[in-house]
């Protein structure tokens, strides 16, 4: 019996991701030094492997006195925050910064409006790294949300962003109650068009198969967020890292006749076309 697999038309790896894969793979081809990551450079184990392979290793924030003049260390997309890029200068190491300019545009709206006297609010996951290399840019005084519930008494001026991989809903509850409870308010909805597409091609494909199957970290937000929404509309979903987490019973039952696959941004293509082709091939 044959079986449909509809893979969503944005899936995998984004724009941000994508150039932070590449710079590092550029700077290792053509120094002759050590080079590092700072944690790992995406939320994915398949490609933090792929370049322990080559050489390429990650560090934690508390080794960075580890680096020595020579090293160079990549920041990874999230982004981090002003004290620890001055850290990684003193070292003496060659730093690369692969912040995402979708995220580095934040990290400048949160430095500009917090010196404008504005409270920052960010919507996203208060232990995410780029949230707490957002919060950075303004002092660490950020008031972090998940959708605006827990904002109590505000200042009279605010300003909401948002985790690029947030959900717009949350953002929009968010900004309905700050305007509530603030005079002036500005806002911007910093969740970046390849978020938005994503969720929009797996919403779309998940209301229309019998199982899905979301391909991605499990520590990362953007597929986690993926997940939820592909939950919402099909029961039988499934969240996986790669083709070695599919369950036989999956595999094998044909009464899923048309299947749907999503990747989180972090995901890469030959990690989605391995789940691709385990199912053809069953």
């Amino acid at each position: 019996m044959t079986r449909q697999i509809i893979v969503a038309e944005n899936a995998g790896f984004c724009f941000g991701v994508r150039r932070a894969v590449e710079m590092t793979a550029e700077y290792n081809n053509k120094n002759n030094t050590r080079v590092y990551t700072l944690g790992p450079l995406i939320h994915n184990q398949d490609v933090v492997k792929s370049l322990e392979n080559q050489g390429i290793f990650q560090i934690g924030s508390n080794e960075i006195s580890k680096l020595e003049p020579g090293d160079t260390i990549i920041i990874r997309s999230h982004g981090v925050t002003p004290e620890i890029i001055d850290k990684l200068k003193q070292t003496g190491a060659k730093v690369v910064d692969a912040t995402c300019p979708y995220v580095s545009s934040i990290q400048r709206k949160a430095k500009k409006y917090y010196k404008e006297g504005y409270q920052i609010i960010i919507v996203g996951d208060a232990n995410h790294p780029e949230v707490i290399g957002i919060n950075g840019w303004c002092d660490n005084t950020a008031l972090v949300t998940k959708d605006g519930s827990n904002l109590g008494n505000l200042p009279d001026k605010v300003c909401v962003l948002s985790q690029t991989t947030e959900k717009l809903s949350n953002f929009e509850k968010t900004l309905d109650k700050v305007s509530r409870l603030a005079k002036d308010v500005v806002s911007f909805n910093t969740i970046c068009s390849a978020t938005n597409e994503r969720q929009s091609s797996a919403d779309e494909v998940s209301r229309i198969v019998d199982l899905m199957i979301v391909i991605g970290g499990k520590n990362s937000s953007n597929t986690r967020k993926l997940y939820e929404i592909c939950s919402e509309n099909c029961s039988n979903t499934l969240l996986i890292e790669n083709v070695s987490e599919m369950p036989e019973e999956a595999i094998n039952n044909y009464e899923f006749k048309r299947i749907g696959i999503t990747a989180g941004a972090s995901t890469p293509d030959w990690v989605i076309e391995e789940v691709i082709n385990k199912l053809k091939s069953d």
